[in-house]
């Protein structure tokens, strides 16, 4: 039997894995512990609830792709960058983007560039994306994918606010956005198809990097709580989970989780800021709860605590464990325990 220690990250003497935790022996197999000449230190069982809680750190920004790359924003104007956007500004739908050749370029949203003009009779999903953008603005517009005298009235009005333009020039992106960087430069040649800079949603998330093993145990709609970098604290939910696990440079497997906040304004402006997420993957409400140090190795590949008796005498007990809270080092366990019981930890 020996003493089990809980060591993050360690790669050697590895006998079971917990909610982000790795364990090892402190004597080697089969080697008999110690003989103990000391008050052994212990702790009482506790009985009650329980959380399952993965602590990682992770990154505050703003969402991106599916895959976390930024949106490219395409230039399909042909002339000469008058005016370009800046790094960090926010532009909402309908709203002038940058200009060429002092015409304002829109961004207008949706999932499919535009790549024909349009005119009055013309039908078809990109006439659809019009319609809709203008009835989103407030301007006049047909209910469906037609062309109609309605588009046309609400173009119309559309151009009498923000300048004349060209509608196949529009750049189409999924919502409002915030330019993350610009590499078209003023003065330049604008031409079809050239990439002017990206962008990012506006909406903030927060990526934890998962180690792989522990992805079955995270949940969407897992809730999270996420200290900001000066300590304040808001919480969150788990909004999607990566499939494409990458290595880092330790070896290890890694799976992105991407946290939406529950009140997003609590987090200001903060871009690519270090967090730390605590996130609750499951709870029991009643359960015999024992520190991760407390257990011990067997010779069968299980585990077990040494209980100390009234008398001192010490009693080694089989127990099958449950779920693991990282943050606080403690683990469920079941056997022949009862709450109150006191079981050996290490010595601080």
């Amino acid at each position: 039997m020996s003493r089990v220690l809980k060591i993050g990250g360690a790669l050697l003497g590895v006998v079971a894995v917990g909610l982000g935790g790795l364990f090892w022996s402190r004597s080697a197999a089969g080697e008999p512990a110690p003989a103990v000449t000391a008050a052994a230190a212990t702790v009482p069982v506790r009985q009650g609830a329980l959380n399952g809680q993965v602590s990682q750190t992770g990154t505050l920004s703003y969402a991106a792709q599916a895959d976390g790359s930024d949106y490219p924003i395409v230039n399909q104007a042909a002339g000469v960058y008058t005016k370009l956007p800046a790094a960090g500004q926010v532009v909402a739908c309908g709203r002038v983007l940058y200009w060429v050749d002092d015409d304002p370029v829109l961004l207008l949203c949706g999932s499919r560039p535009f790549y024909r003009d349009l005119a009055e009779g013309d039908e078809g999903w990109d006439v659809a994306t019009l319609n809709k953008n203008l009835r989103d603005l407030g301007y006049d517009a047909d209910d469906g994918d037609d062309y109609t005298w309605e588009t046309a009235e609400g173009l119309d009005d559309l151009q009498d606010d923000v300048g004349d333009f060209d509608v196949r020039d529009a750049v189409v992106l999924p919502g409002p956005v915030r330019i993350a960087g610009v590499t078209a430069q003023l003065g330049g040649r604008a031409a079809p198809g050239t990439p002017l800079g990206t962008a990012v949603t506006t909406r903030r998330e927060v990526v934890v990097q998962l180690n792989a093993s522990q992805q079955a145990q995270v949940k969407v709609g897992n809730k999270a709580q996420i200290t900001l970098p000066d300590n304040r604290v808001t919480t969150g939910r788990v909004g999607r989970i990566g499939t494409v696990a990458t290595q880092d440079k330790d070896g290890s497997a890694t799976v992105p989780v991407y946290l939406a906040l529950d009140k997003p304004k609590e987090a200001g402006t903060l871009d690519a800021a270090p967090v730390r997420v605590q996130i609750t993957t499951a709870g029991v409400k009643n359960a015999l709860i024992v520190p991760v140090t407390s257990l011990v190795g067997v010779g069968t590949g299980g585990f077990a605590v040494e209980r100390v008796g009234d008398a001192g005498g010490r009693e080694t007990v089989p127990v099958k464990l449950g779920l693991f809270d990282d943050s606080a080092g403690m683990v469920q366990v079941t056997g022949d325990l009862k709450a109150g019981d006191r079981v050996v930890v290490p010595s601080s």
